[in-house]
């Protein structure tokens, strides 16, 4: 079966885990998560409320991850998908991380990231002189990394699939789906 790798840990932004795994299942695709250590994962909700000038944060559901980060074998998988909330600003300094998001960006397979998921992509250096999406207050970071910000439920950057946030998730699986179907990854259906 077609694998597809998604790389989270503790603070994910739950929807942001939820809707890509559930769709790429839908799909056909085998799906693994990977994170620091196989373990119960705690996912979180953010949301805006009024009067408060960012996102709040409240406890969101635990999912086990499949995988620890040592773990993973990236030859095995066709595409990545890095989902957003916290995590991603902690996951950036793990060297298993690295090493994983490494191998998708230096070969050019699909990656699908997501908010502040492009953390990732920005601390290996997979950025520079690309353009890419993320949560509107990562334009700084995106710059830093060499990038230039796209303000983007949608945006494509060769194998790079990225957008700002769980509200662009049709725009953003449609546009990943396509790419995986262009570069000949189908799901296998069995």
């Amino acid at each position: 079966m077609t694998k597809v790798l998604l790389i989270t840990g503790d603070a994910a932004e739950d929807l942001e885990v939820m809707y890509p795994y559930q769709r790429l299942l839908e799909e056909g695709y085998r799906v693994d998560i990977a994170a620091p250590a196989r373990k119960q994962l705690q996912f979180v909700v953010h949301d805006f409320v009024t009067g408060f000038d960012t996102y709040t944060e409240k406890p969101g559901r635990t999912w086990p991850a499949d995988l620890a980060f040592a773990e993973v074998d990236p030859e095995q998988y066709a595409a990545l998908v890095i989902p957003g909330g916290r995590a991603p600003e902690y996951l950036r300094g793990d060297k298993d991380c690295r090493l994983l998001a490494q191998h998708f960006a230096e070969t050019g397979k699909p990656i699908a990231a997501l908010c502040h998921g492009p953390l990732i992509l920005a601390a290996i250096g997979a950025l520079r002189d690309r353009s890419s999406s993320a949560y509107p207050q990562l334009e700084p970071d995106m710059a830093a990394a060499g990038a230039r910000w796209v303000d983007s439920p949608d945006h494509v950057d060769d194998n790079l699939v990225t957008a700002r946030a769980w509200p662009d998730h049709p725009q953003w699986m449609r546009a990943f789906l396509k790419l995986l179907r262009e570069r000949g990854i189908a799901p296998d259906n069995d």
